[in-house]
């Protein structure tokens, strides 16, 4: 059985002067395959990826591993606990109202340089001296004036620091109310279909801040520019935005099978020795993320969603019914709302109760069978 060993890092202070910490548990492998990195619940209201990293641990305990494997459930600590009444806000820094998940500092500007110093070298020299490099300048602005870096980049910073000596990235995740679907870089197209999620996004290679990004952004930019020269090099990390569900719940039972849904993606990377997981058969569909479409409420009022998450709906079919009660007597009070061309329906709002200019819904649109 895998020996778990637990660290606990510091990721900031609170008012009263006390840490403010992460647990960071770490699993070794054998020393011949890619390091894995996970973490959940970085927006506070989003902690089904915890139950998930509990039913990983339970797992890999008892797997041979070709890699070391590191897991951080309550990656923002400030964000779970993030209350107001019976709900949990923690996806904007109450102080800033930045994202939580938009603060990762975008590395690109690294590449020119390393990629002049490094035309010869040695593919697995060039990795492991960027993922070094990558280290270390993160570190760097860690090191640099407490007094220059605010609440939510530090945190950042600390994950950041963590992930960048892995292969591969997970990053755990929900919607409101949501359909599972994963974040999947273009290039790492072909391994959507070793998770057990139907609905994929390919997303290019432009920053927007995000862990998944902050990961692989760096190293398809740094293929890119050894291609620019003349010499092929593959993109040497995959990293993924794994959304599991909806928000504000934990459900061990779906925690195991969405860990089996991960552990057939690392069987397939050869993290897992003699590894049991496959991907389940399923029809699996994708959409490019300029196809992503966010669907407004028109009007305010009360709204029911009528269109069943994972659906694939046709033009003009309706969506949702909102109820404007303060009408009843001056014009009809339901409205029905439809959808424009055809369509997948991914997450909705998590209330009834929405303004004008409310995101009701996200679609695929112009999908296509992985």
């Amino acid at each position: 059985m895998n020996q778990v060993y637990q660290e606990n890092i510091q990721v900031g202070e609170v008012a009263n002067g006390l840490p403010l910490t992460i647990p960071v548990y770490r699993i070794k492998g054998n020393g011949t395959g890619p390091k894995v990195y996970i973490q959940a619940n970085m927006h506070g209201a989003e902690v089904q990826g915890n139950a998930v990293i509990y039913q990983l641990l339970e797992q890999l305990k008892q797997q041979p591993l070709t890699a070391d494997i590191t897991l951080v459930p309550y990656a923002n600590p400030i964000g779970c606990n993030q209350k107001s009444g019976e709900f949990t806000l923690g996806r904007f820094d109450p102080i800033t109202g930045v994202n939580w998940n938009r603060m990762y500092h975008n590395h690109d500007a690294l590449i020119e340089h390393f990629v002049e110093q490094h035309l010869e070298s040695p593919i697995s020299d060039i990795k492991q001296q960027f993922h070094a490099l990558l280290v270390e300048k993160t570190q760097n602005l860690l090191n640099g004036p407490a007094h220059s870096i605010n609440t939510g980049k530090r945190i950042a910073l600390n994950l950041q620091r963590l992930a960048h000596n892995a292969d591969i990235v997970l990053d755990l995740h929900t919607g409101p109310i949501s359909a599972q679907h994963l974040y999947c870089p273009e290039y790492a197209q072909s391994s959507a279909s070793y998770f057990d999620i139907p609905h994929t996004l390919l997303i290019p290679n432009e920053f927007d801040g995000a862990l998944d990004e902050a990961s692989f952004c760096p190293w398809w930019g740094l293929s890119d520019a050894f291609k620019a020269r003349g010499r092929e090099i593959p993109i040497l990390v995959e990293a993924f935005t794994v959304e599991l569900g909806s928000q504000e719940k934990i459900d061990l039972a779906q925690a195991a099978e969405d860990a089996q849904g991960i552990l057939s993606y690392l069987t397939h990377k050869e993290v897992l020795l003699n590894s049991p997981y496959k991907p389940k058969p399923m029809k699996r569909f994708a959409c490019m993320l300029k196809d992503y479409k966010a669907y407004y409420a028109p009007m305010g009022g009360m709204v029911e969603y009528s269109a069943e998450l994972g659906a694939h709906l046709k033009a003009g079919e309706p969506i949702a019914y909102i109820l404007r009660m303060e009408r009843y007597l001056a014009e009809e009070p339901l409205h029905t709302l439809t959808i424009e061309q055809d369509a997948i329906a991914i997450l909705h709002f998590a209330s009834a109760s929405v303004n004008q200019g409310t995101e009701l819904y996200k679609f695929f649109t112009h999908y296509f069978e992985l």
